[in-house]
């Protein structure tokens, strides 16, 4: 027995039927853009966890802004 219940002979002939309806070079070339979606998949989902980490220029913004209020208030 194979996989849930398959038998390897059976897989192999709907290996064979697969590649006789699609041909060799179609599946090579859907395969290829399997792997691109996969791996701009990673790198859209690394990008966003490392964007938090960097601080943007609305964070320094702020930043200058809070520090510009308080030297008014203590110079006031």
């Amino acid at each position: 027995m194979g996989f849930g219940g398959i038998s390897i002979w059976q897989l192999l002939i709907i290996l064979a039927i697969i590649i006789l309806i699609f041909g060799t070079k179609r599946l090579r070339n859907m395969g290829g853009d399997l792997g691109s979606a996969f791996k701009g998949f990673k790198k859209a989902v690394n990008d966003e966890t490392e964007k938090p980490s960097q601080p943007s220029a609305v964070d320094d913004a702020a930043e200058v802004m809070s520090e510009t209020i308080k030297k008014e208030e203590e110079d006031s």
